[in-house]
C-alpha cells in the first residue's frame, strides 16, 4: 500500500477513534481507540469507568478516579474476552499512550500505534519504540 492511501486510512481511523471518544462520560478529557487488524475494526474502547461502576470519571473536586481505564486498555480487553487477537494489529488512540497502557499494548502483540495528540509525558511512546513498536503521530485530523 501506498504512503498517501495508508495516511488516508490512518486519518480516517484516527477520526472514528475521535467520534468513539465522544461517548465517553469524563469531563476532563474523551479519548477514544480503534485496533484495526486486516483492515478490520477488532476492537474499540474510550476512557471510562470499569462495569457495574457509576459513569462518573471526575470527584468533587475534578480529580479523575484512580479506577477508570484508558480508551487502549478498555479496546484491548474487549478483544481479550473475544475470539479476536491484538497480534499484528494497529491501535489508533487520540492521545498517545501512558506508560501502563504502553505495556498493555506491546504485551498484547499491536505492532504500530497511531496517535493525533501528545499525552502529558513521553514515557509511553519512548517504551513503545524501545519495544519495536511502530508509533506515528499524525495531527490535524480535518
Amino acid at each position: 500500500m501506498n504512503e498517501s492511501k495508508i495516511t488516508k486510512y490512518d486519518k480516517a481511523y484516527l477520526r472514528m477513534a475521535r467520534e468513539w471518544g465522544q461517548l465517553s462520560y469524563c469531563k476532563r478529557k474523551k479519548v477514544g481507540a480503534i485496533i484495526v487488524k486486516d483492515r478490520m475494526i477488532i476492537s474499540d474502547g474510550y476512557n471510562g469507568t470499569p462495569t457495574g461502576f457509576e459513569n462518573c470519571c471526575e470527584d468533587e473536586n475534578d480529580t479523575t478516579h484512580w479506577y477508570v481505564l484508558h480508551a487502549e486498555a478498555n479496546a484491548i480487553l474487549k478483544v481479550a474476552s473475544s475470539t479476536q487477537s491484538c497480534q499484528g494489529a494497529t491501535l489508533y488512540i487520540t492521545m498517545s499512550p501512558c506508560r501502563d497502557c504502553s505495556k498493555l499494548i506491546h504485551q498484547a502483540g499491536i505492532t504500530r500505534v497511531v496517535y493525533s495528540e501528545g499525552y502529558r509525558d513521553t514515557e509511553g511512546v519512548d517504551f513503545l519504540e524501545k519495544a519495536g513498536v511502530d508509533v506515528v503521530f499524525l495531527p490535524d485530523l480535518d
